[in-house]
């Protein structure tokens, strides 16, 4: 089955895909598989009998990132600087900011190769910063085979970060053979925020670990749990792979992003697990080749690239791939987000293919009109271009009466979009429908192929 529709002024429609195919008549550029192929050209070539039928038209591949080699563990003649040789004390309570400074200093002034090391134990650790760049520009690894703990109150953060590693370059970030634990004890405050209960948008969010400045570096084998806002995020960085990554908050839990990217490029995530209130992967502005693959999603708010739009300082998002996924019990499954009215990028050449839905709300999502707090001026359309959107064997079940949702902006429409293979089933039992294909805005080029929802 193949649907164009060129310049759709103002359509809204909810309707069964079936539907669709009666009241519009066949694209002659967009080929269907329940049509009759135009008669060929006076000397083409016929094709021969039991042949495939050709692939539909696909966007240029997304190369992989080409990261540097990955930091390996600290080789036998490292020099480890344990924090507790600083005076670290592992009790839980003491607050040993200090001893990890004195530490990181030491490892980071080092002149050979170093290794930040944290010992088994628990730690109450204020807020931090791990500067660079180090001694001949060569970064510790760090090793945290302890339990971390963030204060309580948030009057102990003067910046939005608790653990932060800035302006650094070639190294990593492990639990080791075992996993090490990043707790951001969000639950006893910062969760109970009178703005996060009256609008689920926290007045005062918290990243627990934030990579600002970094390239060439690995973040591998940790756990980080009940952040106050965000777990992990990356900004204005390049060359990373994140992977054996638990991320875990309770469904409930407001503004806790599992991953959060922005303004970096040739990022990896793979082999992990995500399970928050809020999105489990985010991809911001200013994104350049990003790769998640072997995610497990669940619960939370699904994959989404945006929000987007909101500030003038944003630049655009090019080259996104999430493949290999399975997405289960989320709020939604993948989705892109813009603001209404706001600055004029591009969101394009993405391609989200292999996803398995498991009892997801709103499995497709793209939403032109996002305002979670309900009080955006959405007279205001989106400038946001979202274009080259490849969405490819998609499987799996839903709960609501939508499996795919475009709301596209009236001034900056949506672009050749193409859903291939796309089997989703509706969940509510003995329904007469098999799924509904909810549209509003404006389109300039969508195709749907051999799919049903």
């Amino acid at each position: 089955m193949a649907i164009c529709y060129r310049n759709i002024l103002v359509f809204i429609a909810l309707f069964h895909v079936s539907i669709v195919v009666a009241a519009f008549p066949p694209c002659q550029t967009c080929g269907s598989p329940n049509e009759s192929p135009p008669a060929p050209k006076p000397g083409a070539s016929l094709p021969e009998p039991g042949a495939p039928e050709a692939s539909p038209p696909e966007l240029a591949p997304i190369p992989p990132p080409e990261l540097s080699p990955e930091p390996s563990e600290a080789p036998r003649d490292d020099k480890v600087f344990d924090v507790t040789e600083y005076d670290a004390v592992a009790d839980g309570w003491t607050e040993s900011r200090l001893a990890f400074l004195a530490a990181w200093k030491a490892a980071c002034d080092h002149p050979g190769n170093s290794t930040f090391y944290i010992p088994e134990g628990i730690f109450m650790v204020a807020p931090i910063t791990f500067h660079g760049p180090c001694y001949n520009d060569l970064s510790p690894n760090v090793k945290i085979k302890g339990t971390l703990l963030a204060p309580i109150r948030l009057t102990a953060f003067k910046s939005h970060h608790w653990i932060a590693f800035k302006n650094l370059k070639g190294f990593a970030v492990t639990g080791g053979t075992e996993t090490g634990k990043v707790d951001g004890q969000g639950e006893a405050e910062a969760w109970q925020q009178s703005s996060c209960l009256k609008a689920a948008r926290c007045k005062k969010l918290i990243t627990s670990m934030f990579f600002i400045n970094v390239s060439h570096a690995s973040i591998s084998n940790i756990t980080l749990l009940n952040g106050k806002g965000f777990h992990l995020g990356l900004h204005k960085s390049n060359d990373i792979n994140i992977y054996n990554v638990n991320i875990i908050a309770p469904e409930d839990s407001p503004n806790t992003d599992g991953i959060h990217v922005s303004h970096s490029s040739n990022i990896s995530i793979f082999s992990s697990t995500i399970g928050v209130g809020d999105d489990c992967i985010s991809i911001g502005s200013g994104s350049n080749n990003i790769s998640i693959s072997d995610v497990r999603c669940g619960p939370g708010h699904g994959i989404s690239v945006g929000s987007l739009g909101k500030y003038k300082t944003e630049t655009d998002v090019v080259g996104i791939s999430v493949r290999n996924c399975t997405i289960n019990g989320t709020e939604n499954g993948i989705r892109m987000k813009s603001w209404p009215g706001g600055r004029a990028i591009n969101a394009y050449n993405m391609t989200f293919e292999d996803i398995l839905m498991i009892n997801v709300s709103n499995p497709i999502v793209i939403d032109q009109e996002y305002c979670p707090s309900h009080k955006c001026k959405t007279t205001k359309p989106s400038l946001v271009k979202v274009k080259d959107i490849l969405i490819r064997n998609i499987s799996g079940t839903y709960n609501t009466k939508s499996a795919v949702t475009l709301l596209c902006s009236s001034d900056a429409p949506c672009e050749d979009i193409r859903l291939v293979n796309i089997s989703l089933n509706y969940l509510v039992p003995h329904t007469p429908r098999q799924g509904r294909f909810n549209i509003k805005g404006f389109l300039n080029g969508l195709q749907v192929i051999n799919s049903k929802f």
